[in-house]
């Protein structure tokens, strides 16, 4: 038997709101950085080593979610596009170490750029001041929830 309550039938709705908003503004925000020439799985990759380079295909698979061989052929493509350079482990010559190239960390910081003007110009557009301060407070709400 589980040890914590049911949730209320208010938390059980708020979970589904802020589900679905969330999952239909990540669909809107990632086609705003008009990235038709790479699939998701290629930018998600992108963004992560843009945060952390020097990682193996396996790391980087296992921060994405995916299968090595997925991860394989995902930065393979990444490669012959000149976004991300292989290079050699210094301490294990066996192991590849994945970074962006120049052109990589150019594609990334645009396709932010991209995403946060089109959120900022949608918030600005379509919401008033009072709602705008509104989304501040519930995102200081849900990051909360993400803490441990």
């Amino acid at each position: 038997m589980s040890e914590h309550p049911s949730p209320s039938p208010s938390a059980v709705e708020a979970s589904r709101e802020v589900r679905a908003a969330i999952s239909r503004l990540r669909r809107r925000i990632l086609n705003a950085s008009e990235v038709e020439d790479l699939t998701l799985g290629q930018a998600s990759a992108l963004a992560r080593l843009s945060g952390r380079g020097g990682v193996t295909a396996s790391e980087l698979a296992a921060d994405e979610g995916v299968r090595h061989q997925s991860m394989t052929a995902t930065v393979t493509s990444l490669a012959a596009r000149g976004l991300v350079a292989r290079t050699p482990d210094p301490d294990d010559g066996r192991r590849l170490l994945l970074t962006l190239t120049d052109e990589g960390h150019r594609r990334v910081a645009e396709g932010r750029q991209a995403r946060t003007e089109w959120l900022a110009g949608r918030l600005q557009e379509r919401c008033t001041e009072e709602e705008r301060r509104t989304v501040i407070a519930a995102m200081a709400v849900l990051d909360r929830l993400t803490r441990d």
